[in-house]
């Protein structure tokens, strides 16, 4: 389960929205979303409704100012919350070349349907 607060102001401020699940149109609740606090779960977060749009990953945290989650505007209109029931684990990989990178690995077995 996860818990996301969207608010019109910066730091936090102004009117603002909890969401616990998906929203394919968020505008009904708020004009302009300038800082998001996620208590709970991991979010893809879209400029337009219907999931379309400029994507932002969020995970647990305070992002005071749309920057903060590198967002080119104030303009949130869709959400997802991402399913983690999985047990991921990062796994470091060494390149031919030098150097290392980390790549999610989901546990072995077939995925759920959801």
């Amino acid at each position: 389960m996860g818990k996301i607060t969207f608010y019109e102001d910066r730091s936090f401020q102004g009117r603002h929205y909890e969401c616990s699940t998906d929203h394919s149109n968020l505008q009904p609740y708020f004009s302009r979303c300038n800082s998001v606090r996620v208590d709970s779960g991991c979010w893809m977060l879209y400029e337009q409704p219907n999931f379309t749009g400029c994507q932002y990953f969020l995970r647990r945290g305070d992002y005071p100012d749309y920057q903060q989650w590198m967002g080119f505007s104030d303009s949130i209109r869709s959400c997802h919350l991402i399913p983690h029931d999985q047990d991921l684990r990062a796994r470091g990989l060494q390149r031919p070349n030098g150097g290392d990178h980390r790549r999610l690995l989901p546990p072995a077995g077939p995925l759920p349907l959801q």
